[in-house]
């Protein structure tokens, strides 16, 4: 009896390392569907792999009588149903099973986590990655594992920074492990994206993860054709004021994946915001000339309030009054020094904004919009209202998108806190940490 076991086992393993073939076949179909498809053919991707992967099952269910209790087959029958998007309760039935069956299976466990991470359960998806960690060290664990940390509920904000951090270090090691896959790198991106927004938006976090969206796209080809990718660049895009950029990111995440409804969403909205923001800039806010006039006779050097002290620390850490300074006269970046003052003449509340945006006209009637950011909701200006940028950040924006054009000046202020209205310093309680929307996984 033993012997024939014996003779039959290659045969067996013939067997299984040809259906293993076929669905790895689905898999290269599926994440390389742009290289045999056009852009254009993107709303069939879909349903093109779902017959894909029906056809693959049927040849799997032709060998299920004589592999129901193989932990292999059970592993290939559930990463078949896995290649499509969405949760498969036949997938983690039979990716249950074959854990079951071969607890070592490393494969088995990072498929039925995926699952898991599909059907909403963060905590077993969780336990899944962490023990197939704990038979062997592979990227898809710990790059699996970094997606699930971000997403756990966090008690607060201590505890959430102390997740995303090791969620970066996981990100870290899978790329690490093989610095040539880009599902790696992209990964690593949305970690660094997560600790830019929870631990105090240091520039060195943004440039991080822009740089690992771009090795993504270098090592791997087909990372350039993921939405995702596309998406989450274009939002931390519109966070750092690169709008043409971000409009191409939601533009180009709309036409890879044209079932999503949040990338052209965000493109409309970003367009109708720079429409909205320049046509303010033009009109002054339609405030009337006459009133206009009257409430530039009440701007006078008190609105300074303690920048005119001579102990006044800038955010900067400079010790010193500030001097007021027309707006024309300010130059491009940081102008150490000099503080721009004016009347607020509108208010911007756009939809999905990132930043409480108003306009400040000076005593020169120049016009310029200030976008704050990192504001409480229940902070914001209103028209009349004095307001001091202490040491302003200037920007020249000048974007072109399909066939519209956008160009002004603009000042970024990174917390409310930092300006100075009708005179007086803002409350703590104006400043709260942004929060932004962005994809976490395209598996």
């Amino acid at each position: 009896m033993a012997d024939i076991g014996r003779e039959s086992e290659p045969a067996d393993k013939d067997d299984l390392q040809i259906l293993k073939e076929l669905v790895d076949k689905l898999y290269w179909f599926r994440d390389h569907y742009f290289e045999t498809h056009g852009v254009e053919e993107a709303g069939k991707k879909h349903s093109d792999v779902t017959t894909e992967m029906e056809k693959t099952l049927k040849q799997l269910e032709e060998k299920e009588e004589q592999y129901r209790h193989s932990a292999q087959f059970l592993l290939l029958r559930g990463r078949c149903l896995t290649a499509a998007s969405g949760f498969s309760a036949a997938a983690e039935e039979s990716l249950s099973r074959a854990v079951k069956l071969e607890p070592g299976l490393v494969e088995a466990w990072n498929c039925l986590g995926e699952q898991y991470w599909r059907k909403g359960d963060l905590a077993a998806a969780k336990t899944c990655f962490t023990g197939a960690l704990q038979q062997c060290k592979n990227k898809v664990s710990l790059r699996s594992l970094s997606m699930v940390l971000r997403q756990l509920p966090a008690g607060d904000a201590q505890e959430q920074v102390q997740r995303v951090l090791e969620s970066v270090d996981m990100a870290r090691q899978a790329v690490q492990m093989d610095v040539t896959d880009g599902t790696s790198w992209y990964i690593l991106g949305n970690a660094y994206i997560s600790l830019f927004f929870t631990s105090g938006q240091n520039p060195q976090m943004s440039q991080q993860a822009l740089s690992a969206y771009a090795q993504a796209e270098k090592v791997d080809s087909t990372a350039s054709c993921n939405p995702d990718l596309h998406f989450n660049r274009a939002t931390l895009f519109q966070y750092e004021e690169m709008f043409g950029s971000a409009l191409a990111g939601f533009s180009r995440a709309a036409v890879l994946d044209p079932a999503w409804e949040e990338p052209p969403e965000r493109e409309r909205q970003l367009l109708d915001y720079l429409e909205r923001v320049t046509a303010l800039i033009e009109n002054k806010g339609k405030v009337k000339a006459r009133r206009l006039r009257t409430m530039l006779a009440s701007l006078n050097m008190s609105a300074l309030g303690p920048c005119s002290s001579p102990q006044y620390r800038s955010p900067t850490g400079r010790i010193g009054s500030l001097e007021p300074r027309s707006l024309s006269a300010l130059s491009h970046g940081h102008n150490a020094g000099v503080a721009a003052l004016g009347k607020v003449v509108f208010s911007l509340a756009s939809e999905g904004r990132m930043a409480f945006t108003f306009g400040m006209v000076d005593s020169e009637e120049t016009c310029c919009v200030v976008m704050v950011y990192n504001t409480a909701d229940s902070w914001g200006t209103l028209i009349g209202d004095s307001v001091v940028v202490p040491e302003p950040q200037v920007k020249r924006h000048s974007v072109s998108h399909k066939d519209q054009s956008f160009d002004f000046r603009s000042i970024r202020v990174d917390s409310p806190l930092l300006l100075i209205v009708n005179g007086k310093v803002q409350a703590a309680k104006s400043q709260t940490a942004a929060s932004v929307s962005y994809r976490p996984q395209s598996e």
